[in-house]
């Protein structure tokens, strides 16, 4: 379904990403584990079309999206929830989540998904009318997907979604991250809570320093030895 293919990519004379490999296939969720500064999100801003591709490339179902704009990629059903929710304070939680619609052209039906939306999330229906700035981390990260969602999305990028969040709200984030793959859509799951990040997913690869240097099913990476070490805090 996505393909990258021996990407790079600098920041200046940053090498951040150095011939990173990985693909994922429908209906699958997909961890991208590692330490901070390992390109995680550099890779995630890269398929998006956020920061430009020096070399390799990367496709969505055969079709060529190295270096296209945010909004053609955003067309072909590929959603990018980022890093620190980028939620727009100055708006209601309800506006926020009608503005992931914007690529849409069926804006009939865009208020009956953001009211069936907002029926799924019971405290964003409560809260509807609020400036968004006024929730909590974890509102403010279900308000992120949520607005994620009504795009319609084929593949969601979700980029730290438990980043600062209560051990209760991390748990309810990744039902909801459970939930929404069990309706058909694809995840690729960038998160530092790396053994929640493995039990869920069905494919991961570890980044170190811009490369993968471990791939494979998750349930063996959470056994492996270097992985335990290095990113489960065990000896």
């Amino acid at each position: 379904m996505l393909r990258v293919n021996d990407l790079s990519v600098y920041y200046g004379n940053i090498h951040a990403l150095k011939g990173v490999s990985l693909e994922i296939n429908e209906g699958e969720i997909v961890a991208l584990i590692g330490s901070n500064g390992a390109g995680k999100s550099t890779l995630l801003n890269a398929i998006s079309g956020l920061v430009k591709v020096s070399s390799g490339d990367i496709s969505f179902e055969g079709n060529d999206i190295t270096n296209a704009k945010p909004e053609t990629i955003v067309k072909y059903g590929i959603i990018h929830c980022p890093e620190g929710r980028k939620i727009f304070g100055d708006l209601t939680v309800y506006e926020n989540i009608l503005a992931g619609a914007i690529t849409r052209k069926d804006k009939n039906d865009v208020k009956a998904e953001a009211d069936r939306l907002m029926e799924r999330f019971p405290i964003l229906k409560e809260r509807g009318k609020q400036l968004a700035s006024t929730l909590s981390g974890g509102e403010q990260q279900m308000l992120a997907i949520c607005r994620s969602l009504i795009g319609k999305p084929r593949i969601l990028l979700l980029d730290e979604p438990s980043m600062g969040l209560s051990p209760n709200m991390v748990r309810e984030v990744f039902n909801i991250i459970r939930q929404t793959n069990k309706e058909g859509i694809t995840i690729l799951l960038v998160e530092q809570n790396a053994r929640m990040a493995l039990k869920l997913s069905k494919t991961a690869y570890v980044l170190e320093s811009g490369e993968v240097v471990q791939s494979g099913k998750a349930s063996e990476l959470l056994q492996s030895d270097e992985v335990r070490k290095a990113y489960l805090g065990e000896a």
